[in-house]
């Protein structure tokens, strides 16, 4: 346990801060997975709708500093391919 008052903040914010990173990566992770199924099921609307919902999520997340920026844009490029295969 942190004895100066400077630690026990350090550790109140950094518990804090981890659990809305959970949160957002839970949540991309969720929106990805709609995503796939939608892809995975030929449904060509349902697919753009949740693509749109995910590039909106990853961009926030990179926003916020929850996941590198890059790491966004590979996800972003990657899934956007994945859509590109449905509209063949």
């Amino acid at each position: 346990m942190a004895h100066c008052k400077s630690a026990v903040k350090r550790l109140r914010t950094s518990t804090e801060a981890n659990l809305r990173n959970r949160s957002r990566i839970s949540e991309i992770k969720t929106v990805e997975k709609k995503f796939r199924a939608a892809v995975a099921g030929n449904d060509n609307a349902a697919a753009a709708s949740a693509l749109k919902e995910v590039v909106s999520c990853l961009d926030k997340a990179a926003k916020v500093g929850t996941i590198h920026s890059n790491k966004a844009a590979n996800k972003k490029s990657q899934l956007d391919k994945l859509f590109q295969t449905l509209a063949k």
